[in-house]
Parts: structure tokens; C-alpha cells; sequence
């Protein structure tokens, strides 16, 4: 509660200054983003003007190199020796030095001597020449390798330039480029007035990989303390958008003015290249330049055409400059912080004389609400105060609520007691219920199997006197005509076959009989024995039940524990089981085709094994929910030819085992038997003859 309220009264004490404070910063961001930005811009259009204005200076200053040449004594000479014989080895040895020398000196990538006749016939020239014949001219052209190679030789190599793939541009059509910018400058030469024209000085630079001259304007617009720390300044020529000349690093983070770390070959970003080249407009925004963004100036570059050819690029970072703002941002809210922080300050030991007394309050609530008997009492405060009157009203109702608590609680107790006693009692009744309903239930079972098995054995005692007797003479007597017919016996062998057949069948049929109703007359030792090869001996056994039909029995015995079992009782269950799985395959397709798997493992409980689970899976018809809740009865069977004792007789060989037999089937896909042995056999279970059986 006193959080609550100083919270509070720091909040609608502190929301004023916060406001202020708040709307300060919105107004010193706006105006900085504002003012910076347009500063900014101002700056790189400005830059690109100086780069532009030193390109024109670059081609003053050719002229003015030709025209010094032209006016030297040693150009003189040579050139008077030239006139004089054309032919001449040595003037021609000596205006070729000359050439060389100047070439060198003035930092030339190319310097010739040519006549009108080869003026004429380069196209270049004509137009250079065009405006003003008899004057130095000077521009800027795109010249193909042929062109170069006529020229210098080296100048091709000078031009080709791997292309790159770059960010923000469209992929490059062609691997290199091989044409060459440059900056030429032609001189008429006139050695006496009123002779005609015969020779040109032509000279010039190629702008393709030349770092001298991107570096002297970036040096001159971007000297040291004109950029924040680490603000990288560039300048770029392009031939078209393609990088030819540049100081834009590739890799900032390393020395920005080694050769191999500058961004040649790279391309412009297509919206720039879309304004700049295609449109003919200046560039001055952010723009993206290689792998970052710069605060960028383009503006296109003509040739002696007046032809779009290519751009020419200033630019710096602007990655310090956003990080000196984000900078001043931090150190702005820093500032803010501390203010309210002061004021938050201030505020709360202002406010504490308020608090104290509300703290009081706070604690004795609390401390009701843990069940503790106390009072606000005296807060120290003058009786008119707002907050006495409350403490006086609050201890009050408290006094009251005690003596109704008081009330509640006797009246509760007496109910309580009742309540108790009442369950109790239905308690004991629903529990004496419960008893006799079992009772009643496992008594109606073992009246019900204690008849069944009191008729059948009665049934079956006769039934084995009177049958037994006669079946034995048919087969007696059926070897007896076997013999005496001797090789005649051949033509009704299949008849006597079937006879015999039938007759074993009948005893069969009696044997299960008297196994199922006196099962105490047929129990068998038990032994401890392996699982796999009692399973391995089934399937070896039931192969030839079932060997008409075209049935896979799979078998994936992995049990290792040993049980306590009657090896052949086992093996009846196990072959019982195989065949009715086959026979139920067999009424699902007239085929007979499908699969049998037999399973086994050891029956864990926790990582103990306390015995073996057997599964016998079928892909046969299924069995539906009526007919599973009675598979077990005997007599119960769906097939014409059955007796119905087969799994009756395997349910109580399992249940005399003290195991369980689980059944899942879904009906039109196939059944799982699983039955359960445990590792001792368990007499105790054989009370009650239907007691582990599970259906699913």
C-alpha cells in the first residue's frame, strides 16, 4: 500500500518535469536530424562540385602541358629537324625522346606527334576538333582495346578491369571491361603564321585504374579533421556504373589505401544508376556503395558527345556520424535520468511524513490478513487528520469482525462434527455395499463355471464310455480291412484315410472334453525353460497345420528370461493360437495370403525382469466387441468346424500358471494375443478362473 501511494505522488510529481524533459529531446532529435541531414548533403554537394571542377582542371591543365611543349626549345629543335626531312632516322630518334621525356615529366599516360592525315581519319579527333581547329581542345571519350592499342599499347592493359558481382546492382552482363575513360588533349602545332597545319601534339590520362587523381580530390575535400573518427571519405569515377577509378574500400576495416583493397570492377546500385545515367539527374541522398551506406553526391560524366558515359562520386560514411548521434541521444537521456532521479528524490523525502503513518495502516492489514489479532492504535496525529479518523474507524470494524469470526467459527465446529459423522456412517455402508456386490459377483461366476464344468464332466464321462469303446473297434477294425484287402485297399484308401481321420478327430474332441471339465486330472509338472526354442519347436510344429495356405510367420524372439512352465501344455496354447490366426487371415481373403508375427520379451517391472511376454499378431478379420467379451466360453466358437474349447482350454492352462492373457483386436485389420508368464508360477491366482483377462 505504501509502495502503491509513493509510487504514486513520485509519478504526479515527476510527470510535469517528465513531460519537458521528454518533449526537449523529441525537439533536439527533430532539429538534429533535421539540420544535420540537410548539413550533411550540403557538404557532399559541395565535395562532388570540387571533384567535378578539378576534372576540368585535369584537362586545363593537359592543354596547358601540350602548349608548354609546343614552346620548348628542345621540341623546337626537334620538330625544325623533322620538317626538314621526314625521313630522317635521327630527327625522328630525337622528337621521340623528347615526347618520352616530356610524357614522364608531366605524368602522362600517352604523348604523340601525329599528322592531319591521321586527325582526319579518327573520329575522335574530328570531333574534339570541331568547334575550334586551330585551338587546343580537350574532353572526355570512351575509347574500345583496338582504339587503345592504337594508341599505346599499354593503355589496353591499363583499361581491363575484372567486374565484381555487388550489392543492390544488377548482375554484370560480361566478366571484364575492356574499354578505357580518358581525358585527351589536343594541340594544333604552327610554326610560322600563315603556314598551314600539319602536326598535333595528342596527349592525355586514362582514368581506368588511376588512383592519382581520385586521391588528390579526396585529399583536398577530405582532409584530416574534416570527419568525425573513423568516417571514411571516397571518390569515384565511373564508365558507366561500373567503378574504373576509386578510392571506396573494400573491406574498411583495413588500410583503405592499398591498391588491393580498393572496390574496382564493382558496380553502382541500380536506383542510382536508374537517376544519374538514365535520367541525367544529380544524386545527393544516402546511397549504398559497395557493403555500406554513405552519404553519397553522383553526377554523370559526358564525353566530347555530350553523351552520358559514366559518373563521378563523392562521399563519406555514415556509420560515425550515426554513431556520434545515437552518442549524444544517450548522453541526453543520461541527463534526463539524473533529473528525475534528483527530483523522484526529492519528492519522496517529502512525502515521507505522509507515508509513515499509511505504512502503519499497511502493516496492520497485513498482518489481519495473516491471522493475527492487532490494531492501528494512536498514529501520532492530530485527531481532525483524515488518516486518524480512518486508523479509529478501521480498529472498529476489526473488534466487530472478531466477535462475528468468533460466531461463524462455533457454528462451524458444530457443523463440522455433524458432517463428519454423517460420512463416516455413508461411508461404512458404501464400503459394505461395495463388499457384498463383489461377493455376489464372484459367487454368480463360480456358480455359473462350477455348473458348466459340473454338466460337461457328468456330459463328458459318458460320452468317453460309450465313445471311446467304439472308436477304438472302428480303427481296429479298419486296419483289419486295410490288410485284408491288401493292394485292393488302394482304390478306397482315400475313403479309409477319412475314416481314421474322423475317428481321431472324435477322440480329440474327448480328450478336450475331459481336459477342460476335470482340469486337476491333467495338470503336468512345470520346469523352468527358455522361451525361444519352446517357440522356435511351435512354429517347426505348425508349419504343416497350415502349410495350404501361403502364410509369413515373422518371428522376433528376444526373451531372455526364463519361467516355470509345462513345456507341451505351452506349446498346445502357442500352436492353438497360431492356427486360429491363420484361420482368421483365411476368412479374410479366400487367398489365405498374409502374416503371422510372433513375438517375445522380457517382462520388465521397472528395469527388473519378472518374467516373458509372448505376442501372436494376426492380419486377419478381427474380432467385434460382442464377440470378445465371449471368446473365452466354452463351447463358444464362429467357425463350422470348431469345437469351441480351443481357447478355453489355453485360458485355463495360463490361469494355472498364475499368468494373464490379453486380447486387442479391430475388427477387419487383425488381432494381438499377448499372454503373460511370470518367472515363478503362480498357484494362488488359480481361484478364480477368469480373474487377468483383458479385452481391448
Amino acid at each position: 500500500m505504501q509502495a502503491k501511494v509513493r509510487y504514486r505522488l513520485l509519478i504526479l510529481t515527476l510527470l510535469p518535469i517528465l513531460m519537458t524533459l521528454i518533449s526537449l529531446v523529441f525537439i533536439t532529435i527533430y532539429w538534429n536530424i533535421s539540420y544535420t541531414s540537410q548539413q550533411l548533403f550540403m557538404k557532399v554537394k559541395a565535395d562532388l562540385s570540387v571533384a567535378e571542377n578539378t576534372l576540368q582542371q585535369v584537362q586545363i591543365r593537359q592543354e596547358q602541358q601540350l602548349v608548354h611543349l609546343a614552346n620548348s626549345w628542345a621540341f623546337q629543335t626537334a620538330f625544325s629537324q623533322l620538317q626538314q626531312d621526314k625521313n630522317n632516322p635521327h630527327a625522328q630518334q630525337t622528337i621521340a625522346e623528347v615526347l618520352t621525356q616530356t610524357q614522364r615529366q608531366f605524368n602522362l599516360d600517352f604523348l604523340r606527334l601525329i599528322s592531319v592525315e591521321q586527325v582526319k581519319t579518327d573520329p575522335d579527333l574530328t570531333a574534339l576538333l570541331r568547334n575550334k581547329p586551330d585551338s587546343p581542345s580537350s574532353g572526355v571519350m570512351v575509347l574500345p582495346s583496338e582504339r587503345l592499342k592504337q594508341i599505346n599499347p599499354q593503355l589496353a592493359q591499363y583499361a581491363t578491369i575484372n567486374l565484381k558481382t555487388t550489392q543492390r546492382a544488377i548482375a554484370p552482363s560480361k566478366q571484364q571491361e575492356h574499354r578505357g575513360l580518358v581525358s585527351r588533349s589536343v594541340l594544333p602545332i604552327i610554326m610560322n603564321s600563315g603556314s598551314s597545319m600539319q602536326w598535333y601534339l595528342d596527349g592525355g590520362n586514362i582514368f581506368n585504374k588511376d588512383t592519382v587523381i581520385v586521391d588528390y580530390i579526396r585529399n583536398l575535400v577530405y582532409d584530416k579533421g574534416t570527419l568525425p573518427a573513423h568516417s571514411i571519405g571516397t571518390v569515384t569515377i565511373f564508365l558507366d556504373n561500373v567503378r574504373v577509378s576509386t578510392n571506396v574500400p573494400m573491406n574498411a576495416s583495413s588500410s583503405q589505401y592499398s591498391e588491393q583493397n580498393r572496390a574496382l570492377g564493382t558496380l553502382v546500385s541500380e536506383e542510382v544508376k536508374q537517376k544519374v545515367l538514365v535520367d541525367g539527374q544529380t544524386w545527393v541522398d544516402r546511397a549504398f556503395v559497395f557493403n555500406d551506406w554513405y552519404i553519397s553526391a553522383y553526377a554523370p560524366l559526358l564525353d566530347i558527345y555530350g553523351k552520358r558515359v559514366g559518373m563521378v562520386y563523392t562521399g563519406f560514411s555514415e556509420g560515425p556520424f550515426i554513431h556520434n548521434y545515437l552518442l549524444n541521444i544517450i548522453e541526453l537521456g543520461s541527463i534526463l535520468m539524473l533529473v528525475l532521479f534528483g527530483s523522484g528524490l526529492l519528492v519522496y523525502r517529502g512525502a515521507y511524513s505522509l507515508l509513515k503513518p499509511i505504512e502503519r495502516i499497511h502493516q496492520v492489514v497485513k498482518a489481519v490478513q495473516s491471522g493475527r489479532n492487532v490494531r492501528i492504535g494512536e498514529l501520532g496525529l492530530d485527531r481532525d487528520n483524515e488518516l486518524a479518523h480512518l486508523a479509529e474507524q478501521f480498529d472498529s470494524m476489526l473488534d466487530l469482525l472478531q466477535s462475528r469470526n468468533l460466531q461463524i467459527q462455533a457454528a462451524a465446529e458444530q457443523l463440522e462434527l455433524k458432517v463428519e459423522q454423517r460420512t463416516k456412517s455413508l461411508q461404512d455402508k458404501t464400503e459394505e455395499l461395495q463388499r457384498n456386490v463383489e461377493l455376489l459377483n464372484e459367487t454368480r461366476q463360480q456358480l455359473v463355471t462350477n455348473e458348466k464344468l459340473t454338466a460337461l464332466g457328468e456330459l463328458t464321462a459318458g460320452i468317453a464310455h460309450e465313445i471311446n469303446n467304439p472308436t477304438a473297434v472302428i480303427l481296429g477294425n479298419m486296419e483289419l480291412l486295410k490288410y485284408e484287402l491288401g493292394d485292393q485297399a488302394e482304390q478306397v484308401s482315400e475313403e479309409i484315410d477319412l475314416v481314421i481321420q474322423q475317428v481321431g478327430r472324435i477322440s480329440t474332441i474327448i480328450r478336450s472334453l475331459l481336459q477342460y471339465s476335470r482340469p486337476g486330472e491333467f495338470n503336468a509338472p512345470i520346469e523352468m525353460h527358455q522361451m525361444t526354442p519352446i517357440v522356435e519347436e511351435v512354429l517347426v510344429l505348425v508349419r504343416h497345420s497350415i502349410q495350404k495356405q501361403e502364410v509369413v510367420l515373422v518371428k522376433a524372439l528376444n526373451a531372455s528370461c526364463p519361467v516355470e512352465v509345462n513345456r507341451p501344455q505351452l506349446q498346445q496354447v502357442l500352436i492353438n493360437l497360431v492356427v486360429n490366426a491363420a484361420h482368421a487371415i483365411e476368412a479374410r481373403n479366400d487367398t489365405g495370403k498374409g502374416k503371422i508375427w510372433i513375438r517375445t520379451q522380457d517382462w520388465l517391472q521397472g528395469d527388473e525382469p519378472i518374467g516373458v511376454k509372448i505376442e501372436i499378431e494376426d492380419e486377419g478379420i478381427g474380432i467385434n466387441t460382442e464377440q470378445l467379451s465371449r471368446i473365452f466360453d466354452p463351447f463358444y466358437t464362429t467357425r463350422k468346424d470348431g469345437t469351441g474349447l480351443g481357447l478355453s482350454l489355453s485360458y485355463g492352462i495360463i490361469k494355472r500358471l498364475g499368468g494373464t492373457i490379453e486380447v486387442k483386436s479391430t475388427e477387419g485389420k487383425g488381432t494381438v494375443f499377448i499372454i503373460g508368464l511370470y518367472h515363478r508360477a503362480k498357484d494362488e491366482y488359480t481361484n478364480n478362473p477368469y480373474e487377468g483377462l483383458q479385452f481391448n
